[in-house]
């Protein structure tokens, strides 16, 4: 008989609804129930697209003599951290605290009926293995300690607490104390961690960190600049690119970019969406250019929803391997292709060389630098990339026949947010108004889904919109319209995003310390609130929240906007001093709150409007603010009513000061540029 979980709209929580265990979704009765019968939680979070997270099903959770200790010493309860992100912040916090060592997942941590974490870990084999000790095992352990050391536990639980509380604490910047100097010092510690061979940083395995490129690209640092399209280069010839397909995988397991973990996540490629149409603006590499078109024709073919939203990501796994639906031998690319274009391929992705998965197959990368490939064929990259082209599409065509890794088809409203900003980024700089209509239908019918009655939702799955919005959903829908107004300005997108700034400071504020939490003040009450200031393979939620504010202050005159964001800025100040290159997404914001950024406003009649905008849009860095107002546009708020005239001018201020009108689009170009 299926559990509980059978009747959940998270494809995670549904993978175990048949399992033997007697899982529960989060919720009070779980609690009630261990409350009742004086049990410990075994509390089980993961996501649809973990290898390891099927790993432990397939061996714990599924099996009937597993499954029957958990239930007889345990109330079970299993949460999807893409749907939950809120107690997946705190469990790894916990996890983190009690283990000295970093989290992952799955995550499985041992709680009392009040939810404190007493016990922690990750990944378990039914039999020890690794050095770890066998599931069973564990769970018979943490349940005799939890019957006789009571007392232990509860001094322990107390001190976690105290802890966790401890970890939002933090010296504000005095009045008039905020500088540059947290900028210039994250600059110098990331850079120092750069790979000049294979680009990225630090050592394998290697993550996109595409909040940290982002700073760096944005820094106004030559060398970071480098870096960052050397990086970007490298990992789209490598590796992590899915070559046939398009769209990147979650991380490398190596130095190079050559193997991948082969998750394709839905919040990887839209901030990569947006990075790489910024490093094509600045290089004009065709690389770039092509690491853009074979993503958005990824999203639109595998990760499109009918209602022109996108689902979450799609598994590592098919056919119960670990990226087996990407790998090829040799034999099958020799029946496909022509003797020319297999020697091709074989040159450019390292068929010439020895099978580099497991030694036996192929993943296709380009193990040398694309460069050097390119001179080696005597060829420009933009004569091999359009070689490849057709190739790429009959390798497609042979591959769709194989079994497709799993589909989670939920739709998150942070995600899809990181996506449309990405989309009409690379719509403006590429001037592709079929990519912007993508974002603006996206944007469109997730606000048709997910905003009910002046309230932002998390997630929609199944026809149903769930779960409160966090901070990272009010502060990435934000970003997205501030993207998508610069694209194609609407009315509607202005009034809603100040609508949802509104409901940000009423709902996440912490209007005495500053700052941002991650839930809103109605929300569930759980054993710790944290203010998220730390990137992972999102921007931290307070960053975004202080930069969107500040910007939309520009562009709204609305000072209590730019309040906000000074004050979550000068909150963590003591953070951002002590751990710079963590918090990224913070100094962005800082230096928004230092050096406002430009904010130019193109007024006039809309067919004389279109020529102007074409051109600044691919031109202007990504930290400028630029708008196109044309005679349709009324009732504007102060910083962008300027006057219409019979041609265009564009209006400039900068720097606390505003320029004299320009009418002449050479000049404007003269002022920014990438």
């Amino acid at each position: 008989m299926p559990n509980r979980l059978a009747a959940e709209t998270s494809p995670y929580l549904r993978q175990h609804a048949d399992n033997p265990v007697d899982w529960y979704p989060w919720g009070e009765e779980a609690f009630a129930r261990a409350r009742a019968e004086d049990k410990p939680v075994l509390l089980s979070i993961g996501y649809s697209t973990c290898h390891w997270c099927h790993v432990m099903a397939h061996e714990s959770f599924a099996d009937p003599d597993v499954a029957a200790v958990m239930n007889r010493l345990f109330v079970n309860v299993k949460v999807d951290r893409e749907e939950r992100p809120d107690l997946d912040q705190i469990y790894q916090t916990a996890h983190q605290l009690l283990a000295r060592r970093p989290g992952g997942w799955p995550l499985t941590v041992f709680l009392t009926p009040d939810g404190v974490p007493f016990f922690a870990g990750t990944y378990f084999p039914k039999q020890a293995r690794f050095g770890l000790p066998g599931f069973v095992t564990v769970l018979e352990r943490i349940s005799a300690a939890y019957r006789t050391q009571r007392t232990a536990i509860e001094q322990q639980n107390t001190a976690l607490i105290a802890a966790l509380a401890a970890l939002e604490a933090g010296e504000p910047a005095a009045g008039g104390g905020l500088d540059a100097g947290p900028i210039r010092s994250a600059l110098e510690a990331i850079k120092a961690q750069y790979d000049p061979q294979h680009g990225g940083y630090g050592r394998a395995p290697k993550f996109p960190r595409a909040p940290d490129l982002d700073f760096l690209l944005q820094a106004g640092d030559d060398e970071a600049r480098q870096q960052v399209l050397h990086t970007l280069r490298r990992m789209a010839a490598g590796g992590l690119m899915d070559q046939v397909g398009g769209g990147f995988f979650r991380y490398s397991v190596d130095a190079h970019w050559g193997i991948p973990h082969f998750e394709k996540m839905l919040y990887d490629n839209g901030q990569l969406l947006a990075l790489y149409a910024d490093a094509w603006a600045l290089s004009g590499q065709a690389l770039h250019r092509t690491a853009v078109e074979l993503t958005v024709e990824w999203l639109t073919r595998e990760m499109m929803s009918p209602e022109g939203l996108f689902y979450s990501a799609l598994d590592a796994d098919s056919e119960g391997e670990e990226g087996r639906h990407y790998l090829w031998t040799r034999e099958p690319l020799q029946a496909l292709l022509s003797t020319e274009d297999y020697a091709l391929v074989a040159a450019v992705w390292g068929l010439d060389r020895a099978p580099n998965f497991e030694g036996r197959t192929w993943h296709l990368g380009c193990p040398r630098p694309f460069e050097a490939v390119a001179a080696a064929l005597e060829m420009d990259e933009a004569v091999l990339l359009a070689r490849l082209a057709p190739i790429r599409a009959r390798l497609l065509a042979a591959r769709a026949q194989r079994e497709h890794p799993g589909l989670d088809d939920k739709v998150l409203t942070a995600w899809n947010a990181l996506t449309i900003k990405g989309l009409a980024r690379a719509g403006r700089r590429f001037a592709r108004p079929d990519w912007l209509a993508l974002a603006q239908g996206a944007l469109d019918a997730l606000r048709a889904r997910v905003w009910r009655d002046d309230r932002l939702y998390a997630s929609w799955q199944a026809g149903q919109a769930k779960l409160q919005a966090y901070l990272d959903d009010y502060a990435l829908v934000i970003d997205a319209l501030l993207e998508l107004m610069q694209a194609e300005f609407r009315p509607q997108d202005l009034a809603w995003a100040q609508t949802l700034a509104d409901g940000l400071l009423a709902r996440f504020e912490d209007a005495q310390g500053g700052g941002f939490w991650f839930t809103a003040h109605d929300h569930e009450r759980l054993i710790h609130r944290p203010k998220p200031i730390h990137d992972q393979a999102l921007p931290a939620g307070t960053g975004v929240a202080a930069r969107v504010l500040a910007r939309l202050a520009l562009l709204t005159g609305e000072a209590r906007y730019a309040g906000a964001a000074e004050r979550a800025v000068r909150a963590h100040w003591s953070a951002m001093q002590t751990q710079p290159a963590a918090c990224t997404s913070l100094l962005t914001a800082l230096r928004d709150v230092l050096e406002p950024p430009p904010l130019v406003v193109l007024r006039g009649p809309a067919e004389q409007l279109a020529q102007w905008q074409g051109t600044v849009q691919r031109r202007y860095p990504a930290r400028t603010l630029c708008l196109a107002l044309d005679e349709r546009h009324t009732r504007l708020p102060p910083p962008l009513d300027k006057p219409l005239r019979q041609s265009v001018a564009a209006h400039v201020c900068t720097g606390g000061k505003c320029l004299p009108e320009i009418v002449r689009l050479e000049l404007l170009e003269t002022v920014f540029s990438v």
